[in-house]
């Protein structure tokens, strides 16, 4: 592992059931498309992979079922060198589904059903804040008291409020008693914590304010293709225009960028350059199908958006 970032990561895992579709379905309309499409997925599976392929060394905690889908999921992150020792097999209970249909612009509609990822609770946040590491990654598809109670833990904290706790009064609350040192969220998840909408680059950076005024001590709000902005403890909010890359599919470039901020941040990279970093990581995820398999590797970033990965 020698100096090699280090990042755990608490979340969910699941198998993602893809479908390209003409167009994404209006209520009550059905809608014919490709055929299926099952891959490794899950945010928390998914940010440990963005992490381990841009140098990071990553241990996932959560949970799946004990069924083939299970066994799968774990056999994929195991060949992409994330430790999997921290993920706990439940009896009973089926492995997390994401079923999701894709556009040809390459936006997406996803439904979760989280299955085993229900179950992860004080055993797999243990198994998170014990293995010590540089940064600790905790999205929210696993049960909001396992959010909790792995925040207290201290030390350096992303915390991906995706999707947004319901009611959204519960996140809210979150933010202000938890005060995460990172807190990332798209421009819907923002609007659903701060009860305001929130659309567009200019109402992401006052967003990003309002949430550091709200308990974070950094901000975070992507605003899919318009970019992404920053907010730290002083100062105007960051600004960042997207990346100009050929999108095919946006599934898993939320994931992607908050990965590749953990180990940024892991790596010392200053707050601002971590986000433009991980802007780029995201970007470059678009251009390529799949969630976990179209995250990309140092080279793919320079390539798509002519920024060198600054971990090294």
């Amino acid at each position: 592992m020698g100096n090699r970032p280090r990042v755990n990561v608490l979340g969910s895992l699941n198998m993602d059931i893809s479908v390209t579709v003409p167009h994404l379905p209006a209520p009550g309309a059905t809608v014919l498309g490709s055929a299926a499409r099952f891959t490794p997925g899950g945010k928390g599976a998914n940010q440990a992979v963005a992490a381990v392929r841009l140098g990071a060394s990553v241990r996932l905690a959560g949970c799946v079922g004990d069924d083939a889908f299970g066994r799968q999921l774990l056999a994929a992150l195991g060949a992409e060198g994330v430790d999997v020792g921290g993920v706990r097999t439940v009896a009973g209970v089926p492995t997390g589904l994401a079923m999701i249909s894709v556009d040809p612009p390459g936006e997406n509609l996803i439904t979760v059903a989280p299955g085993a990822n229900q179950e992860a609770g004080e055993r797999e946040v243990g198994e998170a804040v014990s293995n010590p590491g540089d940064v600790l990654v905790v999205c929210a598809e696993i049960p909001l008291p396992a959010i909790r109670s792995a925040l207290a833990h201290g030390g350096l904290t992303v915390l991906n409020l995706a999707p947004v706790p319901e009611p959204p009064g519960e996140a809210a609350a979150l933010v202000a008693g938890a005060d995460p040192d990172w807190l990332v969220v798209n421009e819907t998840e923002a609007a659903a914590i701060l009860g305001a909408e929130v659309g567009g680059l200019a109402d992401a950076g006052r967003a990003a304010q309002e949430l550091v005024a709200a308990g974070a001590r950094h901000a975070v709000v992507t605003a899919g293709a318009r970019g992404v902005a920053l907010a730290e403890p002083a100062g105007s909010p960051h600004i960042m225009e997207a990346f100009r890359v050929d999108a095919v599919d946006t599934v898993g470039a939320g994931d992607t960028f908050v990965g590749a901020l953990a180990v940024a941040l892991a790596a010392g990279v200053p707050a601002a350059e971590a986000v433009r970093a991980a802007a780029a990581a995201g970007a470059t995820a678009t251009t390529r199908h799949g969630a976990q398999a179209g995250m990309p590797r140092p080279g793919d970033i320079l390539a798509a958006t002519g920024l060198n990965w600054p971990v090294r």
